[in-house]
Order: structure tokens, then C-alpha cells, then sequence
């Protein structure tokens, strides 16, 4: 028993990874004093154990999946992919902290400490494979993201950030918690590879008693990834939190909300399943009305935060179409959709810390002219601008064919053409920010200091990957296509 254990832990070594570095953290920043140069310290040791972390993901991929802990747990490259670009949103948005002025100097090491505690419960909700398990990830990453979202306590709106935060997670924690309570008393018992042998003989009463339970577990999960209608919570807390904090709930709570998605969807609902047919058509319903939502909400935004809160809605609901699918090529696009997601929101909210920071706001006014000031940076905030849209030749359209291509091999027309129609709303507002710095006169001559020699070369190199895997996007999309999830 202690050698099997020890030979899951080897399995399991990222994770160990971050809750050591999570640990330290802890004890780091209970012993630094008021001066930044401990800080500064403690910002460095923490990228470069995300890197480590980072290397030992791309290492397990090569593993062969399994579940360990007694089904509790599966390792497959499906998981391990979704892992590496939390990570490297979590690296990206520990990197924003530490230049952002929209965060307190001496809670730059409490960011960390909570950012990486957010990152273990994603990665354990990436890889659950029992409800309990499932719950634990989602715990763990909202109980921490609730204190994020509140990180500037001298200001009345990220407290209520915070308080909206907490309050509608609560509730959709609990309903989803509810929902769970009823499928183990239906299957009588929480594992996954339990339930799947149980969901064919259901019949009658029990049938729809499970589907209105994997409904109220869909709350839980469309909460945390801004599905309508519970995306209500979204536009609040982006605006209130931090910007660092903002960029880092884009990316990371949404992957590891949509990883779950994605595993029980395919575990339960497949092709052949007696649910599959109820389930496809909810996610399709809920898929058209959440692009639609954040879209057409995001046109007459004057905040730049708010408009890439609803337009992460939009971007969410144009992912889990992957999912009705059901099979490894809609996997795949959802994974390549989230890789190049992850690069484009980056740079999106780097370039608006900056310019928040130098002005002390989001607005439009803010990126007025900012090509006269900074030519690069207006060209690669443009250029992103674009790739959210799905222009050619950025990666984001090579993430949205993907996406139409799975969905419509599947003759799934009605949603693809919402989708599309989707898609040339948000090419309006994207636009719209576009000519902002591009064709309109800059307010006055002052530089914007936050674009450093460091942080204008960190931005280049984060669209590098905008640029290229819209041109070269073979290498990414094997990967990707690699990502198939172990069930059995």
C-alpha cells in the first residue's frame, strides 16, 4: 500500500510542487517586513517554481493516463494540457502584479500566495474524477478567489466585488452541492467509473431525477466559467478587483470550470448515453444565449475591463460549443481555443494596467492616440484586438475555424450561425477600441510609464504566440490532438 501510494504521488508532482511553494509563500510573507526588496525576492523564487512546475507538466505528458488515490484522480493529457495553461496564466498574472500600481506594494506576496492556491484547485478540479474530488477543485479555487476579488480593502468597489463574488458563489455552490447529493443517492456512489455502469439501466423516475441533478451541478460550473445566466456576478467583479487579479480570473477559474465541464460531459453523456440527447441540447441553448449576452452587452461599454468581461463571456460560450460534439476533435479545439485565449488576454489586460496605472482609469479615453505615443504597443494591442474577432491570419481565427469546423461536421447549422453572427458583433467593438488608438489625436504628450523596457519585451513575446500559431498552428494542434481523456 505505501509503494503503491508513493508511486501515485510521483504521478501527482506538480501538485505537490505548488502546495510546497503555496506553504512557503505562506510562511515568507508572515516573516517579510514593510520593504520591497524580501518582496521582490519572493516574487523571483515564485516564477521559478511555477517554472519548475510548468516543466514537470510538459514531462507528464508523456506518461501513460491512469487514475490514482483510488479513482479519485486521473492523470491523461487532457488534464495535464489544461494544467499547463493555467499555469501559465497564473506565471502571467503574478508578472502583472508586481508592476501594477492597482495592487497594494505590501499585497504583491499575498497575490502570489492566493494566485497559486487558486491555481492547486484548478488543477485538481482539471484532473477530478469523483463528485467529492470535483467539489474539493471548486472550493478550493472560489473559497481563495472570493478574497482575490476584494484585494483592495480601502476600496468600497472591490469590496463589493468581493461580496458579489462570494455571495453568488455560495449559492451556486450549495445548488451544485445539492444536485451531487441526489446522484449518489440515484448511483450510490461518487466515482465516476461507478456511475457510467449505472447510467444505462436507469429508467423512469430515476432518469429524470439524475438529469435535474447534473442540471443543478451545471450551476456550480456555469457559474464559475460566466455562463448565462450566471454571468450576472462577471462584469461586477472584473471591474472591481485589481487588474492583475481581473486577468488572472480570465484565464485560470475559467479553464479549470471548463476542464470539469468537459470531463463529465464525456464521461456521462456521450454518444449512446440516455442523457446525451437532453444534455446536447441544454449546453446548445446555453452556448447561443451566453455568446449572444456577452456580445451584444460589451457594444456599449465605456470600460475597458467591463468590455473584456463580457467579451470573456462571448469567448466562453464560442469554447464549450467543443463540448456538444463529444469526441477528441472538439477537445482539441477547445484546448488550442484556450492556448491562444490565454496569450491574447494577457496582453489585452498588461496594456490596460498600464495605461489605468499612468491615468488611475479604464476608459476609452485612456487609449486615445496611443499609437503616437507608443507605435509598438498600439500595433500589438490592434493586432490582439483583431485575434479576439477572429481576423486572419491571428491565432484567434485559426481557434474559431477550429471550432466552427467541429461543430458543423456535426451539421450542428443553427448554433454555427449564431455563432457567426456572434462574431461579426464582436469585430464591431473590438473595432471600436481599435480606431480609438489608432485614428483618434492623444489628449497629451506624457509617455505612459508602465511601458518599460521589461514589461514592453514580456508583451512582445506573448504575441509572438498570437502571431505564429495563427501561421504555424500544425505543432500546437498535434498537441492538442494528443489530449484525449481517459475514462475507463
Amino acid at each position: 500500500m505505501i509503494d503503491q501510494l508513493f508511486g501515485f504521488l510521483s504521478y501527482y508532482v506538480p501538485e505537490i510542487i505548488s502546495i510546497i511553494l503555496m506553504t512557503t509563500l505562506l510562511v515568507a510573507e508572515a516573516a517579510v517586513k514593510d520593504d520591497q526588496a524580501p518582496r521582490l525576492k519572493i516574487h523571483i523564487f515564485t516564477q521559478i517554481v511555477l517554472g519548475v512546475v510548468l516543466m514537470t507538466l510538459f514531462m507528464n505528458l508523456d506518461e501513460k493516463p491512469l487514475h490514482i488515490f483510488h479513482n479519485a484522480v486521473t492523470i491523461d493529457p487532457f488534464s495535464t494540457l489544461v494544467k499547463i495553461i493555467m499555469t501559465l496564466g497564473t506565471m502571467g498574472a503574478i508578472f502583472l502584479s508586481h508592476s501594477s500600481k492597482d495592487i497594494y506594494p505590501n499585497l504583491k506576496s499575498e497575490f502570489s500566495l492566493m494566485a497559486v492556491g487558486v491555481l492547486i484547485g484548478g488543477m485538481l478540479l482539471a484532473s477530478a474524477n469523483n463528485m467529492l474530488t470535483l467539489y474539493l477543485g471548486i472550493e478550493t479555487l472560489s473559497i481563495l478567489s472570493y478574497v482575490l476579488s476584494s484585494l483592495k480593502r480601502d476600496d468600497s468597489t472591490s469590496t463589493e466585488a468581493g461580496m458579489k463574488y462570494a455571495l453568488y458563489g455560495g449559492l451556486s455552490a450549495g445548488i451544485a452541492l445539492f444536485g451531487m447529493s441526489h446522484l449518489y443517492g440515484v448511483f450510490g456512489s461518487i466515482q465516476f467509473v461507478d456511475m457510467i455502469t449505472r447510467v444505462q439501466g436507469l429508467q423512469g423516475l430515476n432518469l429524470a431525477i439524475v438529469m435535474i441533478s447534473f442540471v443543478m451541478f451545471f450551476v456550480g460550473i456555469g457559474y464559475k466559467i460566466s455562463l448565462f445566466p450566471f454571468h450576472m456576478w462577471t462584469p461586477d467583479v472584473y471591474q472591481g478587483s485589481p487588474i492583475p487579479v481581473t486577468s488572472f480570473f480570465a484565464i485560470v477559474p475559467k479553464m479549470a470550470g471548463l476542464a470539469a465541464l468537459v470531463r463529465v460531459s464525456f464521461v456521462f453523456f456521450s454518444e449512446g448515453s440516455a442523457l446525451s440527447v437532453s444534455w446536447i441540447g441544454l449546453v446548445l441553448v446555453i452556448a447561443a444565449m451566453t455568446m449572444t449576452v456577452g456580445n451584444v452587452t460589451a457594444i456599449g461599454q465605456t470600460s475597458v475591463k467591463r468590455l473584456l468581461a463580457f467579451s470573456s463571456i462571448g469567448h466562453v460560450g464560442m469554447m464549450i460549443l467543443g463540448v456538444v460534439v463529444m469526441n477528441e476533435a472538439g477537445v482539441q479545439a477547445i484546448l488550442f481555443y484556450g492556448l491562444v485565449y490565454l496569450f491574447m488576454t494577457l496582453i489585452a489586460f498588461y496594456v490596460t494596467s498600464h495605461l489605468s496605472d499612468m491615468y488611475g482609469t479604464d476608459s476609452y479615453d485612456v487609449f486615445r492616440g496611443l499609437i503616437y505615443k507608443h507605435p509598438v504597443m498600439a500595433i500589438i494591442m490592434a493586432s490582439v484586438l483583431f485575434s479576439l474577432a477572429g481576423m486572419p491570419p491571428f491565432s484567434g481565427f485559426i481557434a474559431k475555424f477550429n471550432i466552427f469546423s467541429v461543430v458543423i461536421q456535426k451539421k450542428h447549422y443553427g448554433i454555427a450561425l449564431v455563432a457567426a453572427i456572434n462574431s461579426v458583433i464582436g469585430l464591431y467593438y473590438y473595432m471600436k477600441l481599435a480606431k480609438t488608438m489608432i485614428f483618434s489625436k492623444p489628449q497629451g504628450d506624457e509617455l505612459v510609464l508602465g511601458f518599460s523596457g521589461l514589461n514592453q519585451t514580456v508583451i512582445i513575446l506573448l504575441f509572438i504566440p498570437v502571431l505564429f500559431l495563427g501561421v504555424f498552428w500544425d505543432s500546437a494542434m498535434s498537441l492538442a490532438g494528443n489530449a484525449s481523456i481517459f475514462i475507463k
